[in-house]
């Protein structure tokens, strides 16, 4: 198929609004380009959500710059989130919590009232599908979240992408080989804590909380680390495996161009 008309029907699929339960709604990329001011710096990322996405949400229904909104409240800006496309391009998502909160060492994330951002992201994945043009298999998609040290923004948020095709297949290795306990293995030549979690969703299994229990003074320290769940087919059923660790930061094992699955228009 000539590369053209091919991207021509990605775009315009990824253009047509619908409903995951009432709630949510996708939205072409780059069909409104985000306004912000110049210094918006490490804050774009609350600004373009809080005072855009949301607004023209509840103003218009349409979340646009987002792809999605979701509040809990309509109301209340104190729970939700969006799916918004990163800047970069290609099969990369961010999701990012309504509520301002930093990264991966806000102390709200392993409040228990908080929500479970990574399973949200990982409902969130059929935005991947929808650029590619064709169906993800669940063991080449990763979500991350980087260290402290790493991030660019000072809003928490979690990418949404295609593994990268050497860490999709030491991965598919190593699924079946992690247990329930934390275990180191390198990955992306670096060294991670790695463990299974097993299931369809991420709904019963809380990351941070997880990361917590590695060492005993993780939460002191827990903006050091960096978080990656990686979908898994493991021989018992589907499931994810976590990867944490302090050295190479979680966002360099993902790869927008989802070449582990076939790459997209």
């Amino acid at each position: 198929m000539n590369p053209l008309p091919r991207r021509i029907l990605i775009l315009a699929a990824l253009g047509v609004a619908f409903s995951a339960a009432g709630k949510n709604t996708l939205h072409t990329p780059g069909e409104k380009s985000p306004d912000l001011p110049a210094d918006a710096g490490r804050d774009a990322l609350r600004q373009i959500v809080q005072n855009q996405c949301v607004v023209n949400w509840r103003q218009n229904h349409d979340p646009a710059p987002c792809e999605r909104v979701y509040l809990a409240d309509p109301t209340s800006d104190a729970s939700g989130f969006a799916v918004l496309a990163d800047r970069k391009g290609g099969a990369h998502y961010l999701l990012i919590p309504v509520p301002t909160m930093t990264g991966v060492d806000a102390s709200d994330l392993l409040d228990p009232d908080t929500p479970n951002y990574f399973a949200e992201a990982w409902r969130a994945r059929d935005v991947i599908t929808k650029f590619v043009g064709h169906p993800v298999p669940r063991n080449a998609i990763g979500l991350a979240v980087n260290k402290a040290q790493s991030r660019s923004q000072n809003q928490f948020h979690i990418h949404i992408e295609c593994l990268r095709q050497d860490v999709a297949d030491q991965l598919r290795a190593l699924a079946d080989t992690t247990t329930d306990a934390w275990t180191t293995v390198s990955v992306g030549g670096s060294p991670y804590e790695a463990m299974r979690i097993r299931g369809e969703s991420l709904n019963g299994a809380s990351p941070f909380e997880l990361l917590a229990k590695l060492k005993p003074d993780v939460n002191n320290h827990i903006g050091d680390y960096t978080v990656v769940i990686a979908g898994a087919q493991l021989s018992s059923g589907p499931g994810f495996v976590i990867l944490a660790g302090t050295g190479q930061t979680g966002e360099l094992l993902l790869d927008s161009s989802c070449s582990a699955a076939g790459g997209g228009g």
